[in-house]
Formats: structure tokens, sequence, C-alpha cells
């Protein structure tokens, strides 16, 4: 499996929902139009709500990545609005 490159990544195993999605936000809105953000993130509500609301954003979900320790990791797209 090839590996997604990315230009930035943030970990919110340490924050619940909905935190989750406010910092997943804030690291996404600091990258540039197309740049990959790396979110880890852990099982359970994160993976069920911040992939949902970065669609909702308009980002650009490119894989959910299980790390095989109760973590998961999100690779999004960043798309500028407009």
């Amino acid at each position: 499996m090839d590996e997604i490159k990315f230009n930035e990544q943030a970990d919110i195993t340490d924050q619940v929902c909905p935190m989750t999605f406010v910092k997943a936000k804030v690291s996404i809105d600091e990258l540039e139009d197309g740049e990959v953000l790396a979110i880890r993130m852990n099982d359970g509500e994160p993976v069920q709500n911040v992939p949902r609301s970065m669609k909702e954003e308009g980002h650009k979900i490119l894989k959910l990545h299980n790390n095989q320790d109760g973590t998961y990791t999100l690779y999004v797209r960043k798309v500028e609005e407009g």
C-alpha cells in the first residue's frame, strides 16, 4: 500500500467530541488549498463524526486508515471554499 503524502498532521486522540472536530478544523484551516492533513483520532465517535464533518465543510476525504491500535488516521485534502 502506498503511503499518502501529507503536509501537516494533527493528533486529536486527547480530545473528545465536539473538540475533536474543532481541533481538526483549526488544523486544516492553516493549510493551503490542495494540501493534505493527516488527523490521528480514537476509534468510536471521532471516526464517525470527524470525516463526516470534514466532508460537510467541503474537504476531500482521501483515506481512513486503521492503525490497529485503537486509533485511526484520516487523510483529508483541503478544498478552498468559493
